[in-house]
């Protein structure tokens, strides 16, 4: 009699402590998930901004613009969306930078651009256009580099492409990692060419 009532206790106890288990797990995992979503909320969005960063010292201007700017609160992350930054200094090429989204870490040290990204450098009569799907900027080094397929253009019609690159805005020296192709486009240079027919 007594070996039949001792299981009964032990299953009830066995149950309830399951049972006190479950509970805390389903009543936690909602806080936690509505703490998540409130860290990752927006704290601010501007759309169609526009401004100017004057570097007196240098004579530099850098000019900015964007079609919206979302600041997270948590991270200090700010992303962007169809951004483009231009730097006029007269000691240097002109460099446009255009990409469908952008996202700035930690302030501006480090900028993160992606999808549609061009870069364009002119001097003189010089004109070289870069496009890659991803590129991180770190502005105090002045140095664009990625890992990823990137396709250069030069006005003399010869197109590079490559997979991964860094461009050191200092010493103005590009250098490409690995795959490297070089050709010359030779519709556009006959296109270009004057005829000597009459």
């Amino acid at each position: 009699m007594i070996r039949r009532l001792l299981p009964g206790p032990i299953a009830i106890l066995m149950i309830l402590v399951l049972l006190t288990f479950w509970l805390d797990q389903t009543i936690q995992h909602p806080r936690i998930r509505e703490d998540y979503d409130l860290n990752h909320q927006p704290d601010y969005i501007i759309e169609n901004l526009s401004g100017v960063e004057v570097a007196h010292d240098k004579a530099r201007q850098l000019l900015f613009s964007a079609d919206v700017l979302t600041h997270y609160p948590v991270g200090d992350m700010t992303d962007f969306e169809q951004v483009d930054f231009s730097r006029i200094q007269p000691d240097k090429p002109l460099v446009r930078i255009s990409a469908d989204y952008a996202e700035f870490a930690g302030g501006k040290d480090n900028i993160y651009l992606k999808e549609n990204v061009i870069i364009i450098r002119e001097k003189d009569a010089d004109k070289v256009t870069m496009q890659t799907e991803f590129l991180h900027l770190i502005p105090d080094a002045e140095i664009a580099k990625t890992d990823q397929p990137v396709t250069i253009t030069r006005m003399d019609n010869t197109v590079v492409n490559a997979v991964g690159m860094e461009l050191n805005d200092r010493t103005e020296r590009i250098d490409l990692k690995s795959r490297v192709k070089a050709r010359m486009d030779k519709r556009h240079q006959s296109a270009d060419r004057p005829s000597n027919k009459k």
